[in-house]
């Protein structure tokens, strides 16, 4: 299996930013800068992640409510129905 080669990249952040990673390391809650990138880097990308499967499931989602539609398979607009989910699914996501 081949090992990961660790790549340098040249960043530069606002002066605020670099005074709380700075926090952060002389806290001891980062070992040093580079942790405090590769921390962040690591939650961009899951977070990246997630919004490309939640894409992914609303088009599945439209997708069958498209087919639907054209199957004829439909209910009648119901705006307090629809309102209710979307306060369910607001919900869901607050947890």
């Amino acid at each position: 299996m081949a090992m990961a080669v660790d790549e340098q990249l040249p960043v530069t952040v606002p002066a605020e930013l670099a005074q709380a990673i700075r926090v952060a390391v002389a806290h001891g809650d980062y070992a040093s800068s580079n942790e405090v990138a590769r921390d962040a880097l690591a939650e961009w990308a899951r977070q990246r992640e997630t919004q490309a499967q939640e894409r992914a499931a609303l088009k599945a989602d439209i997708d069958r409510g498209l087919d639907d539609l054209a199957a004829g398979r439909v209910i009648e607009f119901a705006p307090e129905r629809i309102a209710a989910r979307g306060r369910q699914v607001l919900q869901r996501r607050s947890r």
